[in-house]
């Protein structure tokens, strides 16, 4: 390859990307993986915290895509082991701990849901069991030489959790050098990481140093707001679009965001050109990036679906064709068992919330009380995108 493919390859390395330390030594990176013909060892961690990878997620597995269409080596490391610790990135406190039974299981679906934006037959998958497990109480303990306490404690997370007087635990203080060896054991040349994970993947640098290592390239991408438009798109704050969705599920979900947080998700779940989109009509680019997004991960034939049955419900306020049949018995069932047994809601909270928050409707007509007697047939409508049809029982 000449210069100018090196270029091409940082302009399409830094597309979408916040960060990159540093651009020079990605330039000396490819101007040596060109020279020795070896592909550049591309990794990105993923701890199988929950079964489910969403559109959050996908902002990595879409850079490591490129990568992939450059010709590199993309490692998609699952962190088995580490996920029995828990990343501190971003916690107001500690996190629950898994079992390993509850991690393997989560980890079991990764690679199906990773096959629909990753070329899996060009994908390295690892597991960092595989190194952390054979080491011994000692090996363990010999990492920490690795880092300083002061060097912890300058964590911003770490510095509000202590200064509002919250529990930190030492195997906390331990997770960055683990993803830190994570990266020496697999000499990585690049690592991939959200924006809130900089603090982890500069000690991965600092460790590849120490054993005689180049240290890796870190290119931080955007973190995804989910539904909410607040917190960052996770399972935990109930507020992901899982790529593993219903496609009308996920259809009615996308078309929920705010206009404002819209343009994000085109310029990093999309290949569509910004400027094109932003001449749109906003409730005709949105429409336009649930179907393209409902595509990528279903079918487009599916997405066209989903479009005409959207504008059906939703524009001329009508209910969906195919509804859930629920059947009652008259003055036999209040609302509160209707939303529960149905499993139109989960729990009992969701449900006393969104009756309290005039929510639930049936015909048309509010019901603002968890006791009320429904005996009615009719179309009961929870929310904007949950429909269930009452039928008295023959």
């Amino acid at each position: 390859m000449q210069k100018t493919d090196i270029d091409k390859q940082i302009e399409i390395i830094k597309r979408g990307a916040v960060q990159i330390i540093s651009e020079e030594e990605l330039k000396k990176k490819l101007q040596e993986s060109i020279r020795t013909k070896r592909p550049l060892n591309i990794k990105a961690g993923f701890d199988p915290t929950a079964p489910d990878i969403h559109l959050g997620h996908t902002v990595l597995l879409r850079k490591m895509r490129q990568f992939q269409e450059l010709g590199h080596r993309v490692i998609f490391l699952i962190g088995d082991f580490t996920a029995q610790i828990g990343d501190p990135t971003g916690r107001s406190e500690k996190r629950k701990q898994l079992s390993k039974e509850e991690i393997l299981q989560n980890a079991a679906t990764y690679k199906k849901q990773v096959s629909k934006v990753l070329d899996v037959n060009k994908l390295t998958i690892v597991f960092n069991s595989e190194w952390f497990e054979k080491m011994s109480a000692l090996d363990i303990l010999n990492l920490t030489t690795h880092a300083t306490v002061s060097q912890i404690l300058a964590r911003e997370d770490f510095k509000q959790r202590l200064s509002k007087k919250e529990d930190i635990s030492l195997s906390e203080f331990m997770y960055p050098v683990l993803q830190g060896y994570d990266s020496m054991k697999l000499e990585a040349d690049i690592e991939l990481g959200g924006t809130d994970q900089i603090f982890n993947l500069l000690m991965a640098r600092d460790i590849q140093k120490d054993y005689g290592q180049v240290p890796q390239v870190i290119i931080t991408m955007p973190l995804l707001e989910g539904t909410d438009g607040v917190q960052k798109m996770s399972k935990s704050f109930a507020n992901y679009i899982g790529i593993n969705e219903l496609a009308s599920e996920m259809f009615g979900k996308i078309m929920s965001i705010s206009d404002e947080l819209m343009m994000k998700y085109y310029e990093l779940l999309t290949d569509e050109e910004l400027p094109a989109i932003k001449k749109m009509h906003p409730k005709e680019a949105k429409l336009k990036l649930a179907q393209t997004i409902v595509a990528e991960y279903h079918f487009q034939d599916a997405a066209s679906q989903c479009r005409l049955e959207f504008e059906r419900v939703f524009s001329q306020k009508e209910a969906p064709q195919d509804i859930a049949i629920y059947k009652i018995s008259s003055g036999k069932n209040t609302i509160m068992d209707i939303l529960i047994t149905s499993g139109l809601v989960k729990t009992k909270n969701e449900a006393r919330r969104l009756i309290q928050q005039g929510a639930v409707t049936l015909d048309g007509a509010g019901i603002n009380k968890e006791d009320t007697l429904i005996s009615n047939e009719g179309i009961l409508k929870v929310g904007k995108r949950r429909f269930l049809r009452l039928l008295k029982k023959s």
